[in-house]
């Protein structure tokens, strides 16, 4: 298992169009992955799920954690922070 975590830096965190981005990236990995909002000591969710993220409720400087499990999940953990720490660009 790998996991990882970041601070999300956008202006709407995991909202929309960010959170979009997150489940496309989350999806493209076979690994079973998970995130939830450390800040707000929120439950895992599938980082798979749109609903299950959206629902997480991650604002701006809120820190988020990252699980992977499975073949790729170094990269999958890897990735996903990157697209994150990148601002989604």
């Amino acid at each position: 298992m790998e996991t990882g975590k970041v601070k999300v830096i956008n202006e709407v965190g995991l909202h929309a169009r960010p959170a979009a981005l997150f489940v496309a990236k989350a999806a493209s990995f076979k690994s079973d992955i998970r995130v939830h909002n450390v800040t707000k000591a929120g439950k895992w969710v599938s980082a798979k799920s749109i609903l299950g993220v959206l629902t997480l409720g991650v604002e701006k400087d809120h820190e988020i954690e990252i699980t992977a499990e499975g073949e790729d999940e170094a990269q999958a953990v890897k990735e996903i922070i990157a697209l994150i720490e990148s601002d989604f660009a």
